[in-house]
């Protein structure tokens, strides 16, 4: 789209506001809003804002920072009632309009400019399943004299909401609800509407289903999509979840783990590079019929993987969902069609435009900017560096290793326990990151520091569970 167009669809659509939005490196959108009639201006010189006041990007000192929007994620926001549009922006330097170091879409910008200078590849596609819960209420709170929450979902028996009697009888327990058909999965429709606004946003679906969570928990696949347009893609559909569930009374969350003991919520992040129209992943005769440069990318994500955990999985929450058990992956090694692997090859993508893999770990509380770009940059330094993942024990494994002896589970490489562990990996292996100037110090910096921080003020607090093992010890 170019500047004609915008104001074409902006007179089309009768447009009185147009909205920016901009991720900070807490991965959560920010927002600011102008009339469309500043719009010249705005394109020309962005918008200036205080970044000092957005969680990790700046200091006080030197907060000056601007917005620069992208023309090309032009689009009316559709849960307005004033006609806006809405665009994605880079954060910008205020004298050089350039990506500051420690803007996330910045980053992943760069990551695709370092992809295609290293001459690997010329393009790259990814697929993001989004898992997510939808409940009818949830209540949280935590001061210094209490702490608790409460969830209700109405597809579950063991959570009703208050008032809600179950008169028709569709309300279950004790099963599992992954392809759940209607009545039983009753959201369907609303989970359609989702997917209905995602493909006039342009983000291509390939499906939806229920998912194993009895208490709703829902799941939306796309088909592959471009990198790193994807990033701003996974933005706007937690975006079209939230509010569209809020439009009918609900609340959706991505959080990993929101009920103990039930399936959790993960992000797999599906990967092909492609060099002159072609998939470099496919080599027809090879483990899976993949090709050396896809064992060496394989090599690359699983070796740097405990590090990459600290974008991938970077919740306190993350932590509580990566246990063995709940198809969540713990060990560092690939397999074919194994989804107890942190990077499983699909059986049914074997042709040579399909072939690819999934790296299984992420969840949606990741920054997708920092995450993908992450994951990218661990793939290419296992090309450039042909790092064999059967050298370290990476596999391939195509058992479930969940079955394995105790001893030789142990010879696995394990993913981090918690925030700590995973910050500690970071700090000792991120020089990968920095290739290409694509992350730098600075922001690893500040992104462990906001990271522990999370941890600290959960696990200083006395936990309601607590209380339940101690209080009358």
């Amino acid at each position: 789209m170019d500047q004609k167009n915008l104001q074409k669809m902006i007179s089309e659509n009768d447009v009185q506001a147009i909205d920016l939005k901009y991720c900070g490196l807490d991965g959560k959108w920010y927002h600011i809003t102008f009339p469309a009639r500043r719009l010249e201006t705005v394109l020309a010189r962005g918008v200036p804002f205080d970044g000092s006041s957005i969680p990790g990007m700046r200091s006080v000192e030197s907060g000056d920072m601007v917005l620069m929007p992208d023309i090309t994620t032009a689009q009316i926001d559709p849960f307005y009632e004033v006609p806006t549009l809405r665009m994605i922006c880079s954060i910008c330097d205020a004298e050089t309009r350039i990506g500051i170091k420690k803007d996330p879409r910045s980053v992943a910008l760069r990551a695709h400019e370092y992809m295609k200078s290293t001459k690997i590849a010329d393009r790259s596609t990814w697929i993001p399943e989004l898992e997510y819960h939808l409940f009818d209420t949830v209540q949280f709170y935590s001061d210094s004299f209490s702490s608790g929450f409460n969830i209700a979902s109405s597809e579950s028996k063991d959570a009703l909401p208050e008032d809600f009697d179950d008169l028709d009888g569709v309300s279950r327990q004790d099963v599992k609800g992954y392809h759940a058909d209607t009545p039983f999965d009753r959201f369907y429709e609303i989970r359609q509407e989702m997917v209905d606004q995602m493909e006039k946003s342009g983000i291509k679906v390939r499906y939806h289903h229920h998912e194993v969570g009895l208490s709703s928990q829902q799941e939306i696949e796309t088909e592959l999509l471009e990198f790193p347009k994807i990033c701003d893609d996974t933005m706007v559909m937690k975006d079209i979840i939230r509010r569209t569930a809020l439009d009918y009374g609900l609340t959706a969350t991505f959080m990993p783990k929101p009920v103990f003991n039930h399936a959790g919520n993960g992000m797999h992040f599906h990967m092909m590079l492609h060099k002159n129209g072609k998939n470099i992943f496919y080599k027809k005769g090879g483990y899976a019929d993949l090709s050396k440069e896809a064992i060496w990318f394989i090599g690359g994500i699983l070796y740097h993987g405990r590090a990459l955990v600290a974008f991938t999985n970077p919740s306190t929450n993350s932590f509580k969902r990566l246990l063995p058990g709940f198809e969540a992956p713990v060990k560092l090694f690939y397999g074919l069609a194994n989804r107890s692997a942190a990077i499983r090859i699909p059986k049914y993508a074997n042709s040579p435009e399909e072939k690819r893999f999934e790296f299984r770990t992420g969840d949606a509380t990741c920054n997708p900017y920092l995450a993908m770009s992450a994951i990218m940059l661990a793939g290419l330094d296992g090309i450039k560096n042909k790092i064999d993942p059967a050298k370290y024990n990476f596999g391939p494994f195509d058992d479930n290793v969940f079955a394995w002896s105790e001893e030789k589970k142990a010879g696995l490489v394990s993913i981090p326990a918690d925030i700590p562990e995973a910050m500690q990996a970071l700090k000792e292996d991120h020089e990968f990151l920095l290739a290409g100037d694509v992350f730098n110090e600075e922001l690893i910096e500040s992104h462990i520091k906001l990271k522990l921080a999370e941890h600290e003020a959960v696990t200083a607090r006395p936990h309601p569970h607590e209380m339940m093992l101690y209080y009358n010890l």
